[in-house]
């Protein structure tokens, strides 16, 4: 009876240097067969300065060369039919001031967008007026009210986003990840059509 290897490619991985892909690296195995490991172990593709940043490896070409080695056992996909492989740069540590200068802009340009929509929806002639409704009296600020309304913004914005720094509220990804999450699934197809050679890109 012919032993049946089951291939799961793996959707990407990130490598920080040249080296030889095996087998391992992109993919898993379950099987019966006493060749699991030596299977594991094949190499596939060694990474050179040529290929850049991408590399594209399609289950079709994994299967074909396996065939060729392990002429005796039968192949069939599960899952992703190729894998991205990522050549990256080691990542430096990144530097403290520039990174306290992107939070004072990014705080600043916050702040200012925030500002700038209560002042368009004239947040504070609203809260005047309901200071007014509710005690008979006016008050240019009502700051019983004004204060709870910006601890509450503040406090609305971390359930929002689901984070407190490194910390999450519960295990749903917040609107931003979402987002993130979606433009990698189209970057990541809009990879594989234009990466992989054996694609028809016309």
């Amino acid at each position: 009876m012919t032993d049946i290897v089951y291939i799961r490619m793996k959707k990407s991985i990130e490598i920080t240097e040249l080296q030889t892909i095996h087998l391992q690296d992109i993919a898993y195995l379950s099987t019966s067969s006493e060749h699991k490991q030596e299977m594991e172990e094949t190499v596939l593709y060694r990474i050179t300065k040529k290929d850049r940043n991408i590399v594209i490896i399609d289950s079709f070409i994994i299967i074909d060369h396996l065939r060729k080695l392990f002429p005796g056992l039968e192949f069939q996909l599960v899952g992703p039919a190729q894998t991205i492989i990522r050549i990256v740069e080691r990542k430096k540590s990144p530097s403290i001031l520039l990174a306290a200068f992107v939070w004072v802009l990014l705080f600043i340009g916050a702040a200012m967008t925030i500002m700038n929509f209560h002042y368009d929806v004239s947040m504070q002639e609203v809260q005047q007026k309901l200071h007014y409704i509710l005690t008979g009296e006016h008050n240019k600020y009502p700051l019983w009210i004004q204060i709870p309304y910006s601890f509450g913004l503040g406090i609305g914005m971390l359930l929002f986003f689901n984070h407190w720094f490194k910390k999450r509220f519960n295990e749903e990804p917040s609107p931003l990840e979402i987002e993130i999450f979606n433009y990698q699934q189209d970057l990541n197809q809009y990879v594989i059509h234009y990466e992989n050679e054996l694609n028809d890109k016309s």
